[in-house]
Order: structure tokens, then sequence, then C-alpha cells
């Protein structure tokens, strides 16, 4: 008896690829290539379209992808321009503020006849809005948002690289936006938006911009999913943070997982809120663990009401 051969979900992220430099070692980061990572640990077929330098930092990040079963072959390697690194500096409560370097690599991400077909054959197509800081990076994620059939928007506001026109083409083009209450708040204020609430806000985002779905992080207030007709609110876990570097990539990987694998939005979110703060108690935003862990932790750890 034949037996039907079950194709992987597939996810395609675009962005920047980068070396998160602390005050005494170097982690790998770049918000998508952190959603990235996280996917393929829920079994999903990740792709990394980015750009590295042709530098010693740039050859442990492909090899880093390769681990990971990441292809490194969707990564470009930049023969001017060196790799991407920011300085991440935390402050009393561990919160992140970010030195973000320019120009690096990943701001000349340029067109490839391959990425058409691997995006226009993805489940869905990641991207943040750093990345449109650059022409190059931003023209190439324009033309494969036009490829993509299900678009996530992970808004990644870091001043002074955003434009208020840019972002608005952004959200005019998701099915999924997420975005965390500080975000939501600052982009309200473009539109005039006085309403007060976090729910009214969201609705106004969605009839403007055609956007089904929405998420609201809110730190240790949990997170808010959104859909056109219903809102589900979920409590954060209790834990002793680390470091928030990458808690945010990881919660939208895992909800991102369970949703192309047709999972509830229930059952998404929980994952989501569990390994967000898995990844703010370890240092670094790709730690070392398995999906057994999560479970565990999920057990071990109470939610903040």
């Amino acid at each position: 008896m034949k037996t039907e051969k079950i194709e992987k979900q597939k996810v395609v992220c675009y962005g920047e690829v980068l070396w998160d430099v602390f005050p005494t070692k170097m982690k790998p980061g770049g918000a998508p290539m952190n959603v990235a990572y996280h996917l393929q640990k829920f079994g999903i077929e990740s792709h990394m379209i980015s750009r590295v330098g042709d530098d010693e930092s740039g050859k442990k990040l492909l090899n880093l992808l390769d681990g990971w079963n990441i292809p490194a072959t969707d990564c470009q390697v930049d023969p001017i321009h060196e790799t991407g690194k920011v300085e991440a500096i935390a402050d009393e409560k561990n919160e992140m503020t970010y030195i973000i370097h320019q120009p690096v690599a990943w701001d000349y991400i340029n067109q490839a006849p391959t990425y058409d077909k691997l995006v226009a054959e993805a489940d869905a197509f990641v991207f943040g809005s750093l990345v449109t800081r650059n022409d190059t990076s931003r023209d190439t994620l324009y033309h494969l948002l036009e490829k993509a059939v299900y678009k996530v928007f992970d808004v990644n506001l870091r001043p002074p690289f955003y434009s208020m026109e840019t972002v608005k083409y952004l959200l005019g083009k998701c099915n999924l936006l997420k975005l965390n209450h500080t975000e939501l708040e600052l982009i309200s204020t473009w539109f005039n938006d006085q309403s007060g609430t976090e729910e009214d806000s969201v609705r106004f985002l969605q009839k403007e911009f055609d956007i089904d779905e929405v998420i609201v992080t809110k730190g240790s207030k949990g997170a808010t999913y959104y859909t056109t007709t219903d809102s589900y609110s979920y409590p954060a876990f209790s834990v002793t943070v680390k470091d928030t570097v990458g808690s945010g990539d990881s919660f939208l990987a895992a909800f991102l997982a369970k949703k192309v694998q047709n999972k509830t939005p229930e059952e998404g979110m929980i994952y989501a809120m569990a390994l967000g703060a898995f990844v703010a108690a370890h240092e670094g935003a790709c730690p070392s663990y398995d999906i057994a862990q999560i479970k565990d932790f999920q057990l071990q750890h109470s939610p903040i009401f």
C-alpha cells in the first residue's frame, strides 16, 4: 500500500540577520531570523532571505543557519558591506535598547529569481519594518509582497529607522499584524485616533487597512489576539527575566507555527505566551530547547492574572 507523503508547512522570513553584541558576548539575532529559528523548532520548514558580509561574522551566521536546518543558500553574501551588528543594552528593568549599525549587508538584499517561487509557495511570509530603512532591501520586500499568499507584518519600530509612509504601506499589505502596545499607541496617533482603548485602536486599523488578524503584546500584562469579530486575551507567565531580546519574535513564531498547522488560536496563543516567557528567562534570542521543554514550562509556571 502506497503511503501519501505529508509535506511540511513552509514559512519564509525576510529581513535582518545580525549579531546582538552584549557586554561580555555576542549572540545571533535579527527579528526575522529569530522567528525562523523558533519556527524550525515547531517542525516548520523555515527559510531566511537576507544578506551577510563576506567576513568571519557572516560565515558564522551562515553556519548557524545550516546547523538549524534553515537553508543558508537563501542568504546572500555581500562583497562590500559587513555583517550587521547591534549593541544590546539592558536597563534596570531588563528592558532592552539597541544601537543598530548602518550601512550593513542586510540593507542591500537584492531580488533573486529563486525568491519569487519560494515566497509564492510558502504558507506564510514574515517581514518587519526595520529592513525598509534602505531602498534596496525595501524594494525587494515590496516585490516579494506581491508574490506572498499570507503576509505577516511584525512591526519593529526602531527610531530613526522607519517612516510613517512606509509603515502605512506595509499595514495595507498584511493579513496578520503583530505589534506591542507602545507601537499601537504611536501608530494610532498618526491617524488622530483619540479612542483611548486598545480594542478601538485595533478595530480602526483593521477597518482602515483591511487587516484580518491583529496581535497586541503587552509584556507582563499578556497579549490579545483580535479577529475581525472577536478578541481573545491571555495572561503572561511569571518568570525571572534574564533579558527580553527576541521574546516577541519567539511569541510570533509559536503562534504562527500553530496557525499554519491548523491548530486553534487558543492553542497558538498559549504556546506563544509560554515560549515568549521561556526566552525572556534565558539569555539571548535563540536559546537551545525542544518542544517538550516548553510543555513542561507551561506546567511549572503560573500565569499572571
